[in-house]
């Protein structure tokens, strides 16, 4: 393995890398022209021109894109003669990153849409694309033409006031700017004239002409009329040369090691390869099973998989299962553990043609990857073909489900169907049971946190049954990817003793070379740090497009649905405008909330390799093989941290061919660490795996299912444990003989109360209603979405995207959960304008934190949720604001809270802290050291919020709250209020150790964050961990956190005293 970790030339340090500063301080500016700059060179008479103070102040005075005729005739007024194109594209040539100057479609500046439901209480905003001026001189130009486009003339900059650094998040209006700001803006532009233009005459030899040579740049930045633009390939967007206008057959395709170099020499590359690490080919080990596999599954295996040899991790495994033990193998991905488990199941079939299995699966696309593997090769062993393979999952209909009980083999399932099918119901599923020989749970990291110690509850019940049936015989294997105490995690998940599980955890596999990049975002201007870097999706769909035309197959990972539709549309832009439909027709998006029908298209398409491109969420993640991938690109840290990054990574690369890992960064602080810290992506340990055996909620719902399943007794404490008589006695009912029976409560079917994923949520219909009433026309279901996604996405007005083209929200109905849309090009998207608050309302314990004065609060919280109206954005900026009338969503949950002292938060506004920024930090600094964080929720900041330029009239109580999700009811909360001295005191001394300047995924940053840990203040999280610890808070401290030319507004407010339950008394600490 090689490793760059150098910095790349051009490459922004670190203070500059896009992460919010937190002590600001203006820049001084040049002010007025030539004499300005130290050394600068005298200005030839030719640059003394008024274009650029025009310019800016045209763009200063509305919030919509400068037309060319708009421009011309202000600047014609003033220079009283012509101005021609070839002016403009000089500017266009000295500024190229931050000046547009081309053809627009006019549809692209709408702000409406013909389909625009009309229940906005604002009056609608003035549609810009119609806004024309007629006055200016007859130029040779044609700035509108009969196909709808529009010549636009604009500054890419921000003009829009004080924000702390590029976050990559917030949005504003761009405001009418007062006379002061106005020239403020103009003499910014006017300085990076300047500055363009000595750059310029410095580069320029003496023997040059900077004039001659800024008119000849200029001749390739006059905008070429969309009607007489040469088709040519060197006109394409995509950049792709004339020998990749074919896309070429994977075995033909360019090493991946010359594509790297080809990107670098791109006129779009400005050293975005931040960081470069190498992971050499390595040679499979191979090994021999003794004994042999019977000539029959040997030639199974090699006309349907062309294996004619086993890796050492393979034989290892098959081995300790033929010893009858249980195994973990937890390896790298494409290391071919399915085989692990596939090759055992039909030996047990040669030996007993009733044998059964189970195998479990996370998700259904990889459930339906692994079936179909499964199928072919017991349709190429002889004497096994007839064997029947089946699907038992959420999408089986009902009227297969008992055929499927009486005549499979082996089913493909999930815990869900577990659960509340298949063990509920044991009475039917004997014969299956009986003849259970093997359980084969594949990608076992997937189970942790609260979703994992439901799984562990299911997989001790399925173990009891069996042995009720009489079946000790199952053996259980399980697949893992790399993770830390894999045996520890068997056992965890399924009871088994540790001694009888053998975990194999040598890589025997063979692996092609792969590449991964970090990919930082280039500034948009680098001599303006203000204006930010390019946006992230920008980058990663260009690199997905000059991948796919080369035929490296690549599959982009997004970190939520949105961002998936949005790179989706994005691509479809993109690759139309470079006429290369034969690239697009072969791009699709996948996520979850697809149809049924949608789902399975999508994973043939991948499965079979005819896909060159996928945009997906994490639903790909697990261990599909998606054909023949040759490249992996995460828009962003992925929200699952760096267990989630691996999984990404691995996803490439699958069949020992040469891959490529790029990790394109956003610009939110978590991003960031890693482009300055990369090698801590590989070398740093994940989080172990947590399983929480000890929740007496989450025993207790399960001991009601097992109850059901057959009466408990005394004995099977060697299934759920030590406290399940205590549970019993308090919580079930017994009988005279001392069974234990399931409550009535939970009659007639305790699975029913019992979601192992949390409640399920209600679901909205989302209907295409664009054919109505035309011949033939039809509404259709594109998917259905749960509430607590419908409020965000599916409000009246709102852009909705599904496979990357964009529908209009028409009509929502909340009574029959059903929205109504149209198809409609627009060229924007929408965001809610909405507010949750996380409010407690109910003391029902209080603990005490030891050491300190003050207390630590557990009891009921309410959330309420508004979505009062959304904004139209393009291009991050906002074209128009619109007000909603929706109702209010509220739901109740259980959580902990901490109160800021009051003293405190006075002595953070007295010496310029930021409250919100202090408690934000300060919660994730605790979350970062609960073991059970995932499962758990805290209030996070929003910017737009917090730095707004004016005060905000929502205010927010000067308190730490975390709570349980609604609907999920594993005890989380309780378990960290019973353990909430030790977690302060642990944040406390991890945030006080931690060498970062400004914050880390190690103390105070969280990759979970839904708001991109913008509020943020390391300073500020001590200082308040401290005050609630009661430990003296250091003057020096206080100075470090001091904020200067920050307005601080009073957001955050004393937390006043929660309503406390009767009888409720100080519990201490031990």
């Amino acid at each position: 393995m090689s490793t760059t970790g150098r910095k790349r030339k051009g490459a922004t340090p670190p203070e500059d890398s896009g992460v919010p500063s937190k002590k600001p301080r203006a820049a001084k500016s040049a002010k007025g022209k030539k004499g300005t700059q130290p050394d600068a060179p005298v200005w030839p008479e030719y640059f003394n021109s008024a274009l650029n103070t025009v310019l800016a102040f045209c763009s200063s005075r509305k919030n919509f894109a400068i037309t060319f005729p708009v421009v011309r005739a202000s600047v014609e007024a003033m220079l009283h003669e012509p101005l021609e194109l070839a002016k403009v594209a000089e500017l266009k040539a000295l500024l190229p990153e931050i000046v547009k100057f081309a053809y627009t479609p006019r549809i692209e500046l709408r702000i409406h849409s013909d389909h625009q439901p009309g229940s906005s209480r604002r009056e609608r905003s003035p549609d810009y694309s119609a806004f024309r001026t007629a006055s200016a001189s007859s130029s040779l130009v044609n700035d509108e033409d009969e196909d709808e486009h529009v010549l636009v003339l604009d500054f890419i900059d921000n003009s829009r006031g004080k924000k702390p650094g590029d976050t990559g998040l917030a949005y504003a209006l761009p405001p009418a700017l007062t006379p002061a700001a106005t020239k403020k803006l103009v003499e910014r532009r006017n300085n990076r004239f300047v500055q363009a233009v000595n750059e310029l005459l410095k580069a320029t030899p003496e023997s040059e002409d900077p004039v001659t040579l800024l008119q000849s740049a200029a001749r390739e930045h006059i905008p070429v009329h969309p009607g007489l633009k040469d088709s040519a390939p060197g006109a394409s967007q995509a950049d792709v040369k004339v020998k990749y206008r074919q896309i070429p057959e994977p075995e033909h395709r360019p090493s991946i090691e010359e594509v790297i170099a080809d990107v670098e020499q791109q006129d779009w590359y400005q050293e975005q390869i931040q960081y470069r690490r190498i992971f050499e080919a390595r040679q499979g080990q191979l090994a021999t099973l003794e004994p042999p596999l019977s000539d029959t599954i040997s030639q199974a295996l090699r006309d349907s998989r062309k294996i004619t040899s086993l890796y050492t991790h393979q034989v290892s495994a098959i081995n300790a299962l033929a010893r009858h033990k249980h195994v973990i193998v937890s390896t790298s991905t494409a290391s071919g553990k399915s085989v692990i488990y596939q090759v055992p199941f039909l030996q047990f079939l040669e030996a007993d043609p009733d044998s059964t299995a189970i195998f479990v699966y996370p998700t259904k696309a990889l459930a339906q990857d692994q079936r179909a593997a499964l199928e072919q090769l017991l349709y190429s062993c002889p004497g096994l073909n007839h064997v029947k393979v089946s699907t038992y999952d959420g999408d089986t209909p009902q009227e297969l489900r008992a055929g499927i009980r009486d005549t499979s083999s082996v089913i493909f399932t999930n815990f869900d169907m577990l659960h509340a099918s298949i063990l509920p119901h044991e009475d039917q599923w004997r014969r299956f049971l009986k003849n259970l020989k093997l359980v084969a749970i594949d990608e076992l990291h997937y189970y942790s946190g609260i979703f994992g110690s439901h799984v562990a509850r299911v997989m001790r019940r399925l173990r009891r049954v069996c042995a009720a049936v009489g079946n000790r015989r199952a053996r259980f294997v399980s697949c893992s990817a790399t993770i830390s105490k894999p045996r520890q995690h068997m056992q965890n998940i399924s009871g088994i003793e540790e001694s009888k599980i053998e975990a194999v955890t040598e890589d025997g596999a063979p692996a092609g070379r792969k590449d991964f990049l970090v990919w930082n975002p280039p500034l948009k201007d680098p001599m303006d740090h203000s204006l930010g870097r390019l946006h992230s999706m920008t980058e990663a769909t260009r690199l997905m497009r000059f991948l796919m035309a080369r035929g490296v197959r690549v599959i982009l990972f997004c970190k939520i649905r949105k961002s998936c539709e949005l790179a989706m549309k994005t691509l479809r832009q993109e690759l139309s405008a470079d006429g290369r439909h034969d690239i697009l027709e072969r791009v699709m998006s996948y996520r979850g909330g697809y149809s049924q029908e949608d789902r399975r298209r999508i994973e043939r398409e991948a499965f079979s390799g005819n896909l060159l491109g996928i945009v997906a969420t994490n639903a790909l993640e697990l261990g599909v093989d998606i054909g023949v991938l040759d490249a992996v690109i995460m828009l962003g840290f992925p929200i699952g941290g760096l267990a989630s990054f691996r999984q990404q990574t691995g996803r490439a690369g699958r069949r020992a061919r040469d891959a490529l890992s790029i990790l394109v960064a956003d610009a939110l602080p978590v991003d960031q660490h890693y482009v300055n810290h990369p090698e801590e992506l590989f070398d740093r340990a994940t989080d172990e795996l947590m399983i929480d055996l000890e929740s007496k909620i989450i025993l207790e719902a399960h001991l009601q299912c097992a109850a059901h399943e057959m009466p408990i007794t005394a004995e099977d404490e060697v299934y759920f444990g030590g406290s399940m008589v205590e549970i019993c006695e308090a919580k079930l009912t017994k009988d005279k003989e001392g069974w234990y029976h399931t409550h009535p409560r939970y009659l007639p079917y305790p699975s029913k109360h019992v979601s192992i994923r949390g409640a399920e949520e209600e679901k909205y219909s989302v209907v295409d209603v664009t054919r109505i009433g035309k011949p033939g026309g039809t509404a259709h279901i594109l998917e259905e979405i749960e509430l607590s996604r419908a409020l965000f996405e599916i409000y009246e007005g709102a852009v909705f995207i599904h496979q990357g083209l964009t529908f209009l929200v028409q009509e929502v109905s909340h009574d029959s959960k059903m929205a109504k849309l149209v198809r409609s090009d627009v060229n924007w998207i929408t965001e809610p304008r909405d507010f949750t608050n996380v409010d407690a309302i109910q003391t029902t314990r209080i603990r005490e934190i030891k050491g300190s004065p003050h207390r630590a609060f557990y009891g009921r919280i309410e959330l309420f949720t508004l979505v009062y109206g959304y904004f139209k954005l393009r291009n991050k900026a906002i074209i128009d604001a619109v007000d909603l009338d929706t109702p209010a969503w509220q739901r109740e949950t259980t959580g902990l809270w901490l109160d800021v002292p009051k003293p405190v938060l006075q002595m953070m506004y007295d010496h310029g802290i930021n409250p919100a920024e202090a408690i934000h930090a300060a919660c994730h600094a605790f979350l970062n050291r609960f073991a059970l964080a995932a499962d758990l929720r805290t209030e996070c900041k929003v910017p737009e919020k917090e730095y707004k330029a004016s005060a905000s009239q929502r205010k927010r109580p000067a308190r730490l709250i975390f709570y349980e999700p609604s609907g999920k009811t594993g005890g989380v909360a309780v378990k960290a209020f019973d353990h909430v001295n030790d977690i302060l005191r642990d944040a406390h001394d991890r945030v006080e150790s931690c060498d970062c300047d400004e914050g880390c995924t190690a103390c105070v940053v969280s990759s979970s964050c839904k708001e991109g840990n913008v509020v943020s203040s390391k300073v500020g999280a001590l200082i308040v961990l401290k005050a609630l610890l009661g430990q003296p808070i250091d003057v020096d401290l206080l100075e470090e956190g001091l904020e200067e030319n920050q307005a601080i507004y009073d957001t955050v407010v004393e937390a006043t005293s929660v309503r406390l339950a009767e009888g409720v008394e100080v519990e201490r600490s031990m």
